[in-house]
């Protein structure tokens, strides 16, 4: 960690080594602008996977004293990373490829059980899968219809399933997924609020830093967190309902497994929490709770390692580490001067059944991606890791 810090600003403390910090002109100009705005708390946190995003960047921990700012979450509200660990200790190339693909004998595979991308399900599901409606919505209750289609849903980006081998000698399941279109609405409509009313209050903070706030006591501060909050019980479902597709597609293809409880954490939300002898509202986007004691996932891309971590607690991260390894560079950069012959050459020498089919799909290449082994290095101080997976089949939305 080093401590970044400017008159009339708080404290910038990166989990980014100083030297590659000042290479991404506009992600350092958004941890300053979150620097600068009068009701943040202590510090600003930017962990080891940081890189820009829309107002805040992505990799970004925010502490806010009697505010929420809906940009400071993003717009995939709770999305987040489950991982289950399987009794199987051996899996062959051929029970991959039917699981993925399906098998005359057994079962369909996940291509054709888990939609992916902008694609729903054909049917409304089960609604007893659904969070409990609470309370007064808007959002939520526009969109609740169309959800029951979206739920157990991948959805595109760099959404993905993955069947990894565990340095444990076990088979492991992840999923990588977030909130559907209930997340989308919902940042979109509350960003739209915070900006009519922050003109109305004449703040004085710049609206193209694109940082709205709404006050915590005020109805549409309340209505936020309440909506914000369904979000986060809709990915879990989402990844839930997803989890238990794979689970029995494996199950028919290899008869007897069995699997531990579902580990699961989200890495885009906002809570009250206490730091430094305060309430106040963090933000996480892009970033995971590392509580002391906490089970959390940190993937890497496709062709690179994930870990199971345990949180070690560490107050100056506010609790927190990386969702991830980070982006480098963008999805069109990454497009445009990424090899596709390169990228599926080292994946095929790993034998990995990866998602690169294209030059389009480059932008999810690992060369993408910054170097997991380096970013699981930087937050050391952060998280103990407790099982490295590596990739055998990955699915992307």
């Amino acid at each position: 960690m080093f401590i970044y810090k400017k008159e009339n600003q708080l404290p910038i403390k990166s989990w980014i080594p100083e030297e590659q910090y000042y290479a991404d002109e506009k992600m350092v100009e958004q941890v300053e602008n979150l620097a600068k705005l009068p009701f943040a708390f202590s510090h600003i946190v930017l962990s080891p996977d940081g890189h820009v995003g829309y107002g805040m960047p992505i990799g970004g921990v925010l502490a806010t004293q009697g505010v929420v700012i809906p940009n400071a979450v993003g717009v995939d509200i709770g999305c987040g990373m489950c991982a289950v660990k399987t009794s199987i200790t051996e899996i062959t190339l051929e029970q991959l490829k039917h699981i993925l693909g399906g098998s005359k004998e057994y079962h369909g595979g996940i291509h054709s059980e888990i939609p992916v991308g902008s694609q729903h399900q054909n049917e409304k599901q089960d609604e007893s899968l659904m969070p409990k409606l609470e309370g007064k919505y808007e959002i939520v209750e526009q969109e609740y219809t169309a959800a029951l289609k979206q739920l157990g849903t991948l959805g595109g980006g760099n959404h993905f399933i993955e069947i990894q081998k565990g340095s444990d000698g076990h088979v492991w399941l992840m999923i990588h997924s977030g909130s559907r279109n209930f997340g989308l609405k919902n940042a979109q409509h509350y960003n739209e609020k915070a900006i009519a009313l922050n003109e109305k209050w004449h703040s004085n903070i710049p609206k193209k830093w694109d940082l709205a706030f709404l006050p915590l006591e005020s109805e549409e501060g309340q209505m936020y967190i309440r909506e914000m909050n369904y979000c986060v019980d809709f990915a879990l479902a989402n990844r839930r309902h997803m989890m238990e597709k794979i689970k029995q597609i494996f199950s028919a293809e290899i008869n007897g497994t069995t699997f531990d409880p579902m580990i699961n954490i989200a890495h885009n939300y906002a809570t009250l929490e206490h730091h430094f002898n305060s309430d106040v509202m963090v933000h996480r986007k892009g970033a995971t709770l590392a509580r002391e004691g906490t089970i959390g996932i940190i993937p890497g891309s496709q062709g690179t390692s994930s870990y199971i971590v345990r949180g070690k607690g560490n107050p100056e991260s506010f609790n927190s580490c990386s969702h991830g390894a980070g982006r480098k560079m963008s999805r069109t950069k990454a497009e445009e001067t990424l090899s596709l012959e390169e990228e599926t050459r080292k994946l095929d020498e790993m034998g990995v059944l990866h998602a690169i089919r294209g030059k389009k799909d480059l932008d999810e290449a690992p060369g993408a991606y910054k170097p997991i082994g380096e970013v699981m290095r930087n937050q050391s101080d952060l998280v103990e890791i407790l099982v490295e997976l590596s990739p055998l089949a990955v699915v992307k939305g």
